[in-house]
């Protein structure tokens, strides 16, 4: 918690659904003199779960920050069995980047930085390669390196999660990282890893994707953004777009317009969870607006 008194709140909700959830929930936050400033809400009809994002202003409110949490699981959470995670807006979130030698995502992402479109803390790059130390340096980003292989993955990622505690990092964006985490690594934490891949998989692996989609005449190019999870690319997705192409496109011009589009899937990704927009529920995100 920032030291300033926070300025607002922010709930995410699930459970199961039933009579009365939001008159109750809205109650609470009306009875405690707090002004709703933002509330939306899901259902979903096959599974019967409630989803709820409900946003409140703190001005005047009559519960501590710091006794919130306790007083709505007393008195709300508990009697709906509701899951629930509560945010602060006024803490703006640490992030760390992990690279390898592609530097499009990257420069990206810290000009939006830099631009204050994405609010967030970024203390620190990790590179499984040296190529991009360069950009961490001209930006003033502690970077470290860590090259991986199979004898010393473990003691690698050890090292690096030690690190990422050290920093006191909240979430890491995979920005083209090209190893793949190992699920050890990844339980540390869970939906706080964002990737970024193109969406040529599963119709043309291996190192040269688009160079196969152009010998089959693709007529779009895609870009996924999701969380990791221990099943290698079957995280939940948090967004994806695509750009079309046609014949007179070059490989090198749909490798221009994926990297382009990564670029931006993976900005919208960060926006929608740096903005506590994200419920995720059996592997499937709930994207509020």
């Amino acid at each position: 918690m920032n030291a300033t008194q926070p300025h607002s709140a922010i709930l995410l909700i699930h459970c199961p659904d039933r009579q009365g959830i939001v008159a109750s929930v809205t109650e609470f936050i009306y009875k405690n003199k707090g002004n709703i400033t933002y509330l939306e809400q899901h259902v979903d009809s096959q599974k019967r779960i409630f989803f709820m994002r409900i946003e409140w202003e703190l001005g005047e409110f009559m519960i501590p920050t710091d006794k919130i949490g306790e007083y709505f699981q007393t008195l709300i959470g508990k009697r709906f069995e509701m899951q629930w995670k509560l945010y602060f807006p006024e803490d703006i979130p640490r992030m760390a980047i992990f690279v390898s030698k592609l530097p499009h995502c990257l420069f990206d992402i810290i000009a939006r930085c830099q631009a204050g479109e994405i609010k967030v803390v970024l203390p620190l790059i990790i590179s499984n390669h040296p190529d991009l130390q360069a950009v961490a340096e001209k930006f003033k980003i502690d970077f470290h390196l860590f090259p991986i292989n199979k004898s010393n993955k473990h003691h690698q990622e050890q090292q690096e999660l030690s690190l990422l505690k050290e920093y006191q990092v909240d979430f890491i964006v995979l920005a083209r990282y090209m190893q793949i985490l190992s699920a050890e690594f990844v339980t540390h934490y869970p939906n706080k890893i964002i990737n970024i891949h193109h969406s040529f998989l599963p119709a043309f692996p291996g190192a040269r994707p688009y160079h196969s989609a152009y010998e089959r005449g693709v007529k779009v190019v895609g870009a996924t953004s999701h969380y990791v999870t221990a099943d290698l690319d079957a995280g939940p997705i948090i967004e994806q777009d695509v750009v079309r192409v046609s014949h007179t496109d070059s490989v090198q011009d749909l490798i221009r317009k994926g990297r382009d589009l990564e670029k931006v899937v993976l900005a919208r990704a960060i926006w929608h969870h740096i903005q506590r927009k994200i419920l995720v529920f059996d592997n499937r995100t709930i994207i509020f607006s």
